[in-house]
């Protein structure tokens, strides 16, 4: 997965799996995590870490299936604190964890289709930065917008 090191730009090796039950313990004593994850733990939850640093999670995301209406609902999604703002050492985590679920949504049968109830004054980089487009009350990315978030977040160029 393409994160990069914010100041010499090289990729970092990362991962993407399912929070496991221990994981809870780790977040909710983080100071970086301001969610209650725990509250999450019913919805498909997933990490984000570097592999040299598997203990270390920098992101989180909470996915709800809606099979009947062929789409993943992206539920919550953080990057860690010491990962935001100018201070952060590491680029692209968001979008790596938002083309994942693309994925998982191309995975079972559903064209790519990643919905979110973004916060207002976020609505302008989900489209802008991600090419999610207004559906109803929610945004939500599929076909080829999906496929181009997979292709620039989930790949490496370089590998």
């Amino acid at each position: 997965m393409p994160l990069k090191n914010r100041k010499s730009g090289e990729t970092l090796k990362s991962s993407i799996d399912k929070v496991v039950k221990s994981d809870y313990k780790w977040i909710k004593k983080s100071p970086n995590f301001k969610f209650d994850w725990k509250v999450e733990s019913e919805n498909e939850v997933y990490k984000i870490f570097l592999l040299d640093s598997e203990d270390e999670i920098i992101g989180l995301m909470s996915l709800i299936d809606h099979p009947e209406e062929y789409r993943i609902h992206l539920n919550l999604i953080e990057t860690s604190g010491d990962q935001r703002g100018k201070a952060k050492t590491i680029e692209n985590i968001a979008g790596c964890l938002l083309a994942f679920g693309c994925q998982v949504a191309f995975n079972r049968g559903y064209y790519g289709f990643l919905s979110l109830q973004p916060k207002t004054e976020l609505i302008d980089l989900y489209e802008g930065k991600y090419g999610f487009r207004q559906f109803g009350r929610l945004l939500a990315v599929e076909g080829a917008s999906a496929k181009f978030l997979i292709q620039n977040y989930l790949f490496d160029e370089e590998a």
